[in-house]
């Protein structure tokens, strides 16, 4: 193919006019009038109106919408309301034909429910408003990750198959691995407090894994976790992080993403800070107070935490937990061993994150697994590094597609997951 793209859309500008460039695109409208062609064109960058004349206008019947063009031409100066210049088509190219009728309208004229678009997602990014999400979701990852490097934290990697529960939990996914079993790995905990020991504070941003039947618009079986563990730290601190975190994705969407917001259709509004720190005990008075039947060392059930959520809009911290809520892995309150030293981000009913101070005693780490009715011996490669000088540490991790939905005023994750993954969907 012997077609050069010289600019994206976007690069169209004053300093062009007169010289000739070639873009490349599809087609999103094509209107016939007389002895003139107008086709707007768009690239991920942005749109321009393209004018065909002449003897090229009368070539133009293997044209249709949704089509992907190079266009060669002339940048001038345009009187259409919508566009800063247009492009007087010298050659035009069909690169690639596009059926019609396509199975959803990427304009957005005709609206398509989730099911369908989702069917049709590589389609579906053409839609401006799907495309927007995405690329909210590039700035937001972005964002995550300079924050983080800014605050000394080193990315890792850690295995999705793996040869243990890590958490001991129900819920995975197992699989034949050459004969043995193995599971996919539902978070990166027991790696990422084992790379404290050496590189003292760590992340990951990756996909992890649930076996969960759940059918609500906040659970999937692939989902992207945001994860940090840092060594010399308690959960306050890993607390004060997340927040800073949260604030400057947030801001850093509502200032660089105004086109984006425009196009969804939604403001980001910056939360305030610092966010509310509301402990456990709290909560069960408050549930008290509203008439439910709850007491202390009960876990929150969805319906009491739209209640909590209804008194608490916005993001805030529910911290201090009964321990027997709470992972093997977390460390009790020295001045009350029944509470543990964790916490959860919510965001009014919606669980964004849950975090806390790990134990790092070797021995007290082996009765908690066997209070949990889990077996030490499982465990043998992650207890045997604690022998080699296991520094204090806490962490957290947080659902990425679930901080998008808060950011963008939506309440279905697969609107913000690209091929989203759940109990009924396993393609595309």
């Amino acid at each position: 193919m012997g077609f050069v793209k010289t600019h994206d859309i976007s690069e169209l500008n004053v300093d062009l006019i007169g010289k000739q460039v070639t873009l490349g695109g599809w087609i999103e409208d094509l209107r016939k009038l007389g002895k003139m062609t107008f086709i707007t064109l768009r690239d991920v960058s942005g749109i321009s109106q393209i004018i065909v004349k002449g003897e090229l206008n009368e070539n133009l019947e293997e044209l249709n919408r949704q089509s992907v063009v190079s266009i060669k031409g002339i940048v001038q100066e345009t009187k259409a309301r919508d566009f800063n210049f247009e492009v007087k088509a010298e050659e035009i190219d069909v690169l690639a034909k596009a059926i019609h009728p396509l199975p959803i309208d990427p304009i957005g004229r005709l609206e398509s429910n989730i099911d369908t678009r989702l069917n049709h997602r590589a389609l579906d990014m053409r839609n401006q408003k799907t495309a927007s999400i995405f690329k909210l979701r590039h700035h937001v990852l972005e964002t995550l990750r300079n924050t983080l490097s800014n605050k000394k934290f080193i990315e890792i990697t850690t295995p999705k198959i793996i040869g243990s529960a890590s958490e001991g939990g129900a819920d995975l996914f197992s699989l034949d691995y050459f004969g043995k079993t193995a599971y996919l790995a539902q978070s990166p905990q027991l790696y990422k407090e084992q790379m404290t020991l050496g590189l003292e504070r760590v992340y990951e941003i990756s996909n992890f894994y649930r076996a969960e039947k759940s059918h609500t618009g906040r659970h999937l079986s692939e989902f992207t976790s945001v994860d940090i563990e840092a060594a010399f730290m308690d959960y306050n601190d890993v607390m004060d992080i997340l927040e800073a975190l949260v604030m400057e994705v947030y801001k850093h969407t509502a200032d660089n993403c105004k086109k984006e917001q425009e196009i969804i259709g939604h403001t980001i509004e910056i939360p305030s800070s610092p966010f509310e720190r509301i402990t456990y005990s709290q909560v069960i008075d408050e549930l008290k107070q509203q008439g439910e039947k709850v007491e202390f060392g009960d876990d929150l059930l969805d319906s009491h935490l739209r209640m909590i959520g209804e008194k608490h809009p916005g993001f805030y911290f529910l911290t201090d937990w009964p321990m027997k809520l709470k992972p093997f892995y977390i460390r009790e309150k020295d001045e009350d061993p029944t509470l543990s030293r964790s916490f959860d981000l919510q965001y009014g009913y919606l669980e964004l994150s849950s975090g806390g101070t790990r134990l790092h005693n070797t021995e007290i780490l082996k009765a908690r697994l066997k209070e949990q009715g889990l077996d030490p011996a499982q465990f043998e490669d992650h207890l045997q590094t604690f022998d080699w000088g296991m520094p204090p540490h806490s962490g957290w991790g947080m659902g990425l597609d679930r901080l998008m939905t808060t950011l963008i005023g939506i309440d279905n994750v697969r609107e913000v997951v690209l091929y989203p993954r759940d109990p009924d969907r396993l393609k595309p």
